[in-house]
């Protein structure tokens, strides 16, 4: 039962805390600020136009919001080139010297002093402030994740240099993040995971770079933040700041010292403590700003806004929200403190208009706010979330290619908790506002079911044809009975979210790490019909030497196609093979989960997850009510299409032996052009085509996948779940792997997600879209607990007038009437995509729907842009 106590009482106890905290003689001494309430340090108080920057006119597009003032916004913004910000990096530098005590409070001192010293802006035209600790389009570094990485590629490979995920770099920058290496040299999370791991659980990883040859990918989380989650935002709202405080301050008066484990719980709250303090502090500082600002403004408009926004941010820095602005400035500025904490992307924006409703509502009942300036704070929040920039390893950065800050999931319509549709005005302004903005971020989605409205249904496919990729679409009656066999409650379920691409969350109930790892289902036939080695073993590989030179091998010995009698041998290897290396990265993510436990605890999020708080327990400690780890498996239709291939030719036509086979991929199809045409052809059964056998080996794919992680448990005693989506991974996973039996060479991408195989030499579903679908909703979605993607392209033409509107609305309901979990669309021509890659000056703007995001084509890989192409095109729903 919590102990009553006013605000007076609370501030004394809070005060009390931080004086013993800092009586210490490694206490940071107090700075001296600024005129606006920071300190310049490195390169943080350069403006986003210094010529450092690069101004570019990329991206530059014509009006496309009714307002003047998102117009302007957005030309400023897209004419910023991305750039690397070394200013948070060396403030948390700062902090770790400065600070010896527990992990958890140097974690949070980190925090408080880059709240309490970052340079902070408010932009032209701009009624939603803040940034992450960078200006806009500019990516802060985070340098207690990894480093070793950062300081070679800033020696040897600038980061405007690359393939994609480009940025600029300022000399000063560059020196500063440079200067810091040495004292990072094993205090980070990758220090801390790989020592903990044995040779055997890392081999068959990427953790040494691409040129090995990976089963499994863990990179995201190896090398940077974890993210992956929804705040419980009805919680902030709720309480505000102040009352969080209280929250924290009711538990640690309940504690005993005399038990150990209320020792780490006082920590624990001491670290929430500091980090609610220097939230206020950060709110205030941009209140403090705006009214600042307002004092030298001469346009009166402008002048009565900076007073509100002034206003605004004072009252949310301690209080709950009154009003939709005010709402709507919490919302966003609580989740960039969110990420200067955590450096996780995938901090997802939740159910947007169930969260924001009620505030609009009473605004709009009052008369203190019309349906234009909602539109404008929506959109002007659209934007921000676009600025948001996030700088990768370029390991990572191939498997999650131009995803900018990454997952920035925000979802309207579905149903209540009751079962009722749930749509409203923020619904509809929601789909206007992107249509209006155009940007990949937010990543914008929808939740479609049975009872859903038609013109909510017709909205959103009008939205989709605008070009941009978004949004992408869920079904109700699939995810919400997935969400229950997970272990969460009909309710919970029922007031599901999206988190990043297709990753199923509670809004706030759990910290589940989706997108953990991805694993090459493709990779775990290849070995198993070769028996346990790589197709292309060779001394290129920097396992040779103990490897394959001595004649070992990378996987459990289980037989080969030489050997192999019928497909039941080879599905039996697949089945050894994938439970092996599931094993091993399982072992690998769990190493993970504790590193970040141990080195990057997160106090600041662990109040904005439900029990986190109540149990005294950090959330990568298991403090979540669902503690759930979501992996993903890539290429199941590389490996449905193999098998199919070598049941039809080997097995029953008998055309080619085992041993062929596997000499054509050892060549790389090289003196075998006529085995590799006929496995591209309709004259092989292929995946995506409604033909119940070759959809069944795919079926397997899946279903043994998800069976082998559904046997483990994580670090913090939560459930494997089981993901079929590979964001761009398909690509960065190709690369890495020889060629295989569904017709695929060396280094090209393997399938992506859900879709049918596509080769450089054409699509394997012959059919058109309908039957593609019926194969793809075969596979158990249900199964698929911690999602499923699917890619879908058509023509424009295909979509135009009613009646390709009206075809377009059927098309989805039909496919989620055979339980498929989700869909998205590319609306272009492959002609189109093709001269953009030609001549990429003429399509600045271009959007396309790579995975779970959209991203600007012109900017992408070479190899993804490929993919993109390579993808089928549908010109009719037949």
């Amino acid at each position: 039962m919590a102990i009553p106590m006013d605000s007076k009482q609370v501030e004394a106890i809070v005060s009390q805390v931080m004086q013993q905290l800092n009586s210490g003689k490694n206490a940071p001494a107090k700075k001296e600020v600024g005129q606006s309430g920071h300190e310049k340090l490195g390169t943080g108080g350069m403006e986003p136009f210094d010529l450092d920057y690069n101004i570019t006119d990329y991206a530059l597009k014509a009006d496309t919001s009714p307002y003047p003032r998102i117009n302007r916004i957005l030309h400023r913004v897209h004419v910023i080139e991305q750039a690397v910000d070394d200013e948070r990096a060396m403030l948390v530098t700062e902090a770790y010297k400065d600070f010896q005590g527990p992990q958890i409070i140097k974690c949070a001192k980190a925090l408080e002093n880059v709240l309490n010293n970052v340079t902070i802006h408010i932009w032209p035209d701009e009624i939603v402030v803040g940034e992450m600790a960078a200006p806009p389009r500019c990516a802060p570094v985070f340098p207690e994740f990894s480093y070793d990485w950062c300081t070679d590629e800033l020696q040897n490979k600038p980061w405007d240099n690359r393939a994609s995920d480009r940025f600029a770099l300022s000399k000063e920058a560059e020196k500063n993040l440079l200067s810091i290496g040495d004292f990072w040299k094993g205090k980070t999370v990758e220090d801390a995971v790989i020592g903990t791991l044995t040779d055997e659980e890392i081999k068959g990883s990427s953790a040494y770079g691409q040129t090995t040859r990976p089963v499994f990918h863990p990179n995201l989380y190896l090398m940077g933040g974890i993210g992956h989650t929804t705040p419980r935002y009805q919680k902030l709202f709720q309480y505000g700041y102040k009352g969080l405080k209280q929250l924290v301050v009711e538990q640690m008066v309940k504690l005993d010292a005399s038990r150990a484990e209320d020792i780490e719980k006082r920590e624990f709250y001491t670290a929430q403590l500091i980090c609610l303090n220097a939230t206020i502090n950060f709110f205030l500082r941009y209140s403090k700003l705006a009214k600042e600002m307002a004092e030298k403004e001469s346009d009166g408009t402008r002048k009565a806004e900076l007073l509100q926004m002034s206003e605004n941010l004072a009252w949310v820095s301690e209080n709950p929200p009154r009003t939709f602005w005010e709402a709507i400035q919490l919302y966003h500025l609580a989740t960039n403190v969110i990420l200067i904490e955590s450096n996780g992307h995938s901090i997802s924006y939740g159910r947007f208009d169930q969260l924001l409703y009620p505030y609009y509502e009473k605004d709009m009942k009052e008369n203190k706010i019309t349906k234009q300036f909602s539109s404008e704070l929506i959109e002007n929040f659209f934007i921000k979330v676009f600025e948001l920039a996030k700088l990768r390893d370029e390991t990572t950065a191939i498997l999650n290619s131009e995803v900018g800050m990454g997952g920035t999931c925000l979802i309207v319509g579905g149903q209540d908790k009751d079962g009722r549709d749930a749509t409203n005005d923020l619904t509809y302004l929601a789909l206007e506002a992107h249509a209006h903005t155009q940007t990949p971020d937010p990543w914008f989605a929808v939740r479609w079911h049975v009872n859903a409205p038609w013109e909510f249904k017709v909205k959103v496919v009008n939205v989709i044809k605008v070009g941009t990729g978004q949004p992408k679409i869920f079904s109700d009656e699939c995810i919400i009975p997935n969400m229950i066999s997970a272990g969460r409650t009909l309710e919970e379920s029922r007031d599901y979210t999206v988190v990043g691409c297709v990753e199923l969350d509670t809004g706030g109930l759990e910290y589940s790490q989706h997108d953990a790892d991805y694993f090459s289902m493709a990779k775990a036939l290849e070995l198993a019909i070769n028996d346990g080695r790589c197709i292309d073993c060779g001394p290129e590989c920097p396992r040779w030497e103990n490897c394959g030179k001595v004649g070992g091998r990378l996987g459990p010995a289980t037989g080969s196609l030489v050997d192999f009698k019928s497909i039941e041998e080879v599905k039996k290897a697949y089945e050894i093979q994938t439970e092996y290396w599931v094993s091993k990265m399982v072992a690998f993510m769990n190493a993970n989960e504790m590193g970040h436990r141990d080195v990057k605890p997160l106090p600041y999020l662990s109040l904005l997850i439900e029990n986190c708080v109540e149990k005294g327990v950090e959330v990568n400690a298991g403090g979540a009510k669902y503690n759930f780890t979501g992996p993903q498996g890539v290429g199941m239709a590389t490996v449905g299409d193999g098998m199919c291939t070598i049941q039809q030719l080997v097995f029953e036509e008998k055309k080619i032996t085992g041993e062929e086979l596997l000499k054509a991929l050892r060549a790389n199809w090289k003196g075998y052009e006529a085995l590799y045409t006929l496995i591209n052809s309709d004259k092989v059964r292929h995946f995506g085509n409604d033909d119940d056998l070759a959809d069944s080996f795919t079926q397997f794919a899946s279903d043994v996948y998800c069976e082998a992680c559904e046997k483990h448990r994580n670090s913090r005693g939560g459930k494997i779940l089981p993901g079929l989506y590979s964001v761009s991974g398909n690509v960065g996973i190709g690369l890495v792997q020889g060629a295989s039996p569904d017709g695929r060479i060396a280094k090209e991408p393997v399938s992506n997600s859900l879709a049918p195989v596509h080769t450089v030499v054409g699509c394997h579903d012959f059919k058109g879209p309908t039957a593609m679908a019926k194969s793809v909703a075969k596979i158990n979605q249900y199964r698929a607990t911690n999602g499923a993607l699917l890619n879908v392209r058509f023509s424009p033409g295909c979509v135009s007038g009613a009646t390709g509107r009206d075809n377009f609305v059927h098309y989805i309901d039909a496919y989620f009437a055979r339980h498929g979990m989700h869909c998205q669309f590319n609306i272009v021509n492959r002609e189109t995509l093709r001269d953009a890659q030609r001549h990429p000056e003429n399509y600045p703007g271009l959007l396309v729907r790579v995975a779970g995001y959209s991203a600007y084509f012109v900017r992408l890989s070479k190899e993804l842009q490929d993919d993109l192409i390579g993808r089928n095109e549908y010109s009719s729903f037949d």
